[in-house]
């Protein structure tokens, strides 16, 4: 159905310059991947969010600090109030796990600094920047292991994947609140 909709609204835009659905599904394929690829390589996008105990403990200007010194590059941020609704659907994998409740408590305790960050394996990276979820497994020099001491209070919230990424930055941002912008130390940064 969703296809559907998406060749439908294709055909709309573009059928006075395509004619036939064989050019009109080779043009959506290159569009897909495109788009596609504009999530990924360089240009590939994660969600990290500062938790409430990291906001409170003024945390969040080292976080930033060490996202940029690591050649990332900063394109959306905001100060949040998460609501009970945002969180649930946020956490939803967890949703069967016994701390879900007290989860989703803590994170609408106090507000949030969302951000999106780009960059060359940014979600894999930003993963290992963050260290282990339990601040007891973290090792010295990752956030969790210099900042953290329980898992209740870890400071910090990175997307897993470049999907879980790609829908977590639509639950929290609007696509007109991520800047594209050129970054002039970028040749400093990559090959």
């Amino acid at each position: 159905m969703l296809m559907h909709a998406v060749f439908y609204e294709a055909r709309k835009m573009f059928g006075n310059l395509v004619k036939d659905d064989a050019t009109m599904i080779f043009l959506l394929t290159i569009l897909a991947s495109v788009f596609q690829t504009g999530w990924t390589g360089v240009n590939e996008h994660s969600f990290i969010a500062v938790k409430p105990d990291g906001v409170h403990r003024r945390l969040v200007g080292e976080i930033i600090r060490r996202f940029e010194k690591k050649g990332f590059r900063l394109v959306g941020m905001k100060l949040v109030q998460a609501s009970e609704d945002l969180l649930r659907e946020h956490y939803r994998d967890l949703r069967d796990k016994p701390f879900f409740n007290g989860l989703v408590r803590n994170m609408s305790s106090g507000p949030i600094v969302a951000m999106v960050w780009q960059g060359l394996d940014v979600v894999k990276m930003s993963r290992k920047m963050l260290g282990e979820t339990n601040p007891a497994d973290s090792l010295p020099g990752t956030i969790r292991g210099d900042y953290c001491l329980e898992v209740g209070r870890n400071v910090i919230h990175g997307s897993d994947s470049v999907e879980s990424a790609q829908r977590e930055i639509s639950l929290w941002f609007r696509q007109n609140e991520l800047q594209c912008w050129e970054d002039s130390s970028g040749h400093w940064i990559y090959e």
